[in-house]
């Protein structure tokens, strides 16, 4: 503990605000990279199990069934920031009712998805949905439907999540990913022993893995750490549901537009060029976008300091801690050139010769890095002002675009699979100046119209 005190004060600074959020950073590292390990060598497993053609069709799949994760309007910010503020003020009952309500809210959307799609399920011909043999057809009816109840109870499960990061320990939460891949990983290598290569039971593994440590999570921390705020049927009260929902709403749109650019690139992909070269985009995006997710661990960490120095005004902390920010974006930017020189061979040494990425993709994919790495502070200042309305007109405008795009570049244009990555570059961009002038106006006390909200 003394040495990530030294270590967050020499790096980010004395503020008691910074100590905070540095000694998360610093414990989020550690538990990310072996995250990061034991996902990478849990792609060339799978790989290994199944082939490319079927694990494309998973990593579609999974794409596909991302989208019912969005549709709890939002609620999930709604209850972080409720949730935070509750605690602030040391009201523990109005706490169990945010909670208490939240699940019940988010537990009632997706059990009447699971009822609407067991009854819409059968009628839906899920070889020609995800460009493959008839003949798997039947398989994937069943293996949809399973994996689609896993998805969406690990919905409802995941709201653990905002209650971790409510109460300033996102270290806590980044331990469920690498836990949830852990166990995957055990269960594909097991199956790798006893089974030959099935679609289902990887699928089944990769589902249920993550959803098994969320309900872990869910009873070990209510019975102990949060046994104060734990949740229950007598607290649920729904008239605080619009509480919940605030900028949820708005926080739900921007969230969709996030999820079309990434799902909707798995299915152009293979409706256009088949479940092979999902595979090979998926890959190549895993390797090139190690920089944001490094750079996602301090961002992110600072959206609730963000939104208490821009209550109490404290300006001054904001401006030096976005100069802090950007110097690590620049290191990483450097760090994403060097890594697209070398990406044939350390690709290669990571999933052997069964993926060969484009020179076209790799220089897009660059691209895509560095333009989100340059803008990621100031979207994290902006999201913890709540001045999120200019963000959500720009989240409308990209679910517009981004289907449109992909098509242009990769048929129209002729770059094939890349263009999809292009497509990402040209949606992104103009969001990288625009938070930036937002941030200054604000800081500079300019903003107005929609700067301002």
């Amino acid at each position: 503990m003394i040495l990530v005190n030294k270590i967050s004060r020499k790096i980010l600074g004395d503020n008691d605000r910074t100590i905070r959020a540095g000694k998360n950073i610093l414990y989020s590292f550690l538990i990310k990279g072996y995250s990061v390990v034991i996902q990478f060598a849990l792609v060339p497993l799978t790989l290994h199990y199944l082939d490319k053609f079927h694990y494309g069709i998973w990593l579609t799949l999974a794409s596909l069934l991302e989208w019912f994760n969005f549709f709890d309007i939002g609620i999930g910010h709604g209850l972080r920031n409720k949730l935070a503020e509750a605690l602030a003020q040391n009201n523990t009952a109005l706490c169990k009712t945010y909670i208490s309500t939240a699940y019940a809210f988010v537990a009632t959307i997706f059990t009447g998805f699971i009822i609407i799609f067991c009854l819409i399920n059968p009628f839906l011909h899920w070889a020609s949905i995800l460009n493959t043999s008839a003949s798997l057809g039947s398989e994937l009816r069943s293996l949809v439907l399973y994996v689609f109840i896993f998805f969406c109870l690990r919905f409802i499960f995941n709201l653990i999540s905002v209650v971790i990061y409510a109460n300033q320990s996102p270290a806590l939460n980044n331990l469920m990913g690498p836990l949830g891949s852990t166990l995957s990983f055990i269960a594909i290598y097991i199956l790798t022993k006893t089974t030959t290569g099935s679609l289902f039971w990887a699928a089944m593994v990769l589902s249920a893995a993550p959803l098994i440590i969320l309900i872990l999570f869910n009873l070990l921390l209510f019975n102990t750490k949060y046994k104060h705020i734990k949740p229950a049927i007598k607290h649920v009260d729904f008239k605080y549901a619009k509480d919940l929902l605030g900028l949820g709403l708005q926080f739900f749109v921007i969230q969709m537009s996030i999820l079309v650019v990434f799902s909707t690139d798995n299915i152009i992909l293979t409706q256009l060029f088949g479940p092979a070269q999902v595979t090979v985009y998926n890959i190549a995006f895993k390797y090139f976008t190690i920089a944001l997710l490094i750079n996602s661990i301090i961002t992110y960490t600072f959206w609730t300091p963000f939104t208490e120095a821009y209550v109490k005004r404290d300006f001054d902390w904001i401006r030096k801690t976005l100069a802090k920010l950007d110097t690590i974006a620049l290191v990483l930017i450097i760090g994403v050139f060097l890594s697209t020189l070398v990406a044939d061979k350390l690709v290669y040494l990571w999933v052997g010769n069964a993926v060969v990425i484009p020179l076209s993709m790799k220089i897009a994919l660059a691209l895509y890095v560095i333009i989100n790495l340059s803008s990621a502070p100031y979207n994290m200042f902006i999201n913890g002002s709540g001045k999120i309305r200019l963000q959500l007109y720009m989240a409308i405008l990209s679910i517009i675009t981004t289907i449109p795009l992909s098509y242009l570049f990769s048929k129209t244009l002729g770059f094939g699979p890349s263009g999809v990555t292009i497509a990402m570059v040209f949606t992104v961009l103009p969001n990288a100046i625009l938070w930036r002038i937002q941030s200054n106006k604000i800081l500079n006390g300019t903003a107005a119209n929609v700067w301002n909200k």
